[in-house]
């Protein structure tokens, strides 16, 4: 069940756990704290922190020491991406996707594909 975060903003490092928790819960907490050694070098004491943290902000669950999502992953990326557009491009789609394609030609497929979301996105 999703609880409603008032901003899902995250920094880099808990991003970065955030991945490992999307890509593999439900999981032990110890095993999320192996994983977390192998792929970050953190200490299990500096995972069973963030899982605290990120508990008390409504991201994850920790119950009978199994960790499990409350926020999907698109959720966050989706209001990541749109601050970043805000802030970067003053809310400009059009240039936000002129700067990320720079010069860059697209295949015919990715351009089918991007005038599909957009047509399924008009007002």
């Amino acid at each position: 069940m999703e609880k409603a975060v008032e901003n899902l903003k995250l920094c880099d490092s808990d991003y970065r756990f955030m991945m490992i928790v999307w890509e593999n819960a439900p999981m032990k907490s110890g095993e999320l704290a192996g994983l977390c050694k192998e792929k970050l070098g953190w200490k299990k004491s500096t995972t069973y922190t963030v899982i605290k943290k990120l508990c008390e902000k409504g991201y994850i669950q920790n119950e009978n020491a199994i960790v499990s999502v409350l926020i999907p992953k698109e959720k966050v990326q989706a209001e990541e991406t749109e601050y970043f557009v805000e802030r970067t491009f003053e809310g400009s789609l059009p240039g936000f996707l002129a700067a990320f394609l720079g010069g860059r030609i697209l295949s015919e497929e990715e351009a089918e594909k991007l005038k599909k979301m957009i047509d399924e996105h008009k007002e």
